[in-house]
């Protein structure tokens, strides 16, 4: 894993931020959130050529190879942005969940394609209960003339409905195994899920019999996904803390400027405790988004206290704050026209995507030992 240095890392971050700025902005976030696919060609192609996609994607697959503190540094920006991507799914859980597995053969074919966005891959891990645990998994698989048939429903997969490719956990008669699947099979069938947040896209996906090839796990499964899933809630932690600045300045900005009473609003003591409040909630946010990020890049007894405390502080802060910016904001933050809400729906949506906050509060304590 390459570490990047502060300086490096800081201008990887300006990079990731003046292309949001150009290509995310937020009429381009409105027009594309409306599109079937959910996502802009172009701009996954520049985010591509940037190396973003194949950001944590080994070298040797053609990806960048850093690691947690650059990837959470690059979803501070896109979070402000709202961008619109298959990036989590593809370029971080699925990713990581490859590499974590360790099937060279199958990754020197796969990943490199992955980390240029030429294919999309897509995780299905959970089922229905949407506990994402090993308990959650919910589709089985049956050997069958040489290969491999699933049976059962995944729910909750990002952008599934854009895969060229699902990495599918299922259990066995010898416990939990692997598989690659062609999502084109007859037998998938791959559902959109409605969403309080327009920007993101999530699936159901059923398998009646579909066929699979089994992934050479070089490692028990659970802890490749476990691997997978710490990053990805790193991510969303810098995506979280991100939201929750930009919603932070642009509040701000507006209680400078509207006047009411013959005042700017920022003046009256009310929204000067308000702002005060959710400065705290953000700095906090984002030390604790890159603090988990920190300690993910050089683990100790101490990284999964801190993974667990980013995952549940983060979501509360970027909630509070979206939802407090709306109030600050008065009527006008209601209307359609506004961007603050949708930074409240993605807050609201984002704090479900892996596990409620009461879960992350949960695996905080216990890796506290309480």
């Amino acid at each position: 894993m390459n570490t990047l240095s502060s300086e490096e890392r800081n201008a990887l971050k300006d990079s990731v931020s003046k292309l949001m700025s150009d290509a995310s902005t937020e009429a381009e976030v409105r027009r594309v959130m409306e599109t079937a696919q959910g996502f802009d060609s172009d701009l996954w192609r520049a985010l591509s050529e940037m190396g973003v996609i194949g950001l944590i994607t080994d070298e040797k697959f053609g990806g960048s190879g850093v690691g947690p503190m650059e990837l959470e540094a690059v979803m501070e920006e896109t979070g402000a942005a709202l961008l619109c991507s298959p990036l989590l799914a593809s370029g971080v859980i699925a990713a990581e969940l490859l590499q974590a597995l360790g099937d060279e053969t199958l990754n020197a074919d796969l990943m490199p394609r992955v980390a240029t966005g030429e294919t999309i891959a897509s995780a299905v891990i959970t089922g229905d209960k949407g506990c994402w645990t090993e308990s959650g998994v919910d589709i089985s698989a049956t050997a069958f003339e040489g290969g491999w048939q699933l049976e059962g429903r995944g729910n909750y997969v990002l952008h599934a409905q854009n895969a060229d490719v699902l990495i599918v956990i299922a259990n066995t008669e010898s416990g939990l195994a692997a598989y690659t699947v062609d999502p084109s099979d007859d037998a998938v069938q791959i559902e959109a899920l409605p969403t309080l947040d327009r920007t993101l896209r999530i699936a159901s996906v059923r398998f009646s019999g579909a066929g699979a090839k089994q992934i050479n796990a070089t490692r028990p499964v659970w802890e490749a996904v476990s691997q997978a899933l710490n990053l990805a809630l790193v991510a969303l932690a810098g995506e979280q803390a991100g939201g929750a600045k930009k919603v932070l300045d642009f509040t701000v900005e507006y209680a400078k400027t509207r006047i009411q009473f013959g005042r700017q609003i920022g003046s009256f003591q009310a929204i000067k405790h308000m702002a005060a409040d959710l400065l705290v909630e953000t700095e906090s946010a984002i030390s604790a988004a890159r603090h988990a990020a920190s300690s993910l890049a050089d683990p100790s007894s101490h990284t999964h206290e801190a993974i667990s405390l980013a995952a549940f502080a983060c979501a509360d802060a970027f909630v509070r704050t979206a939802a407090d910016g709306v109030q600050m904001h008065g009527g006008i933050a209601f209307t359609w026209e506004h961007p603050a809400h949708l930074y409240l729906k993605r807050a609201r949506a984002n704090a479900q995507l892996f596990g409620s906050s009461d879960f992350h509060r949960e695996n905080y304590l216990k890796a506290l030992g309480g």
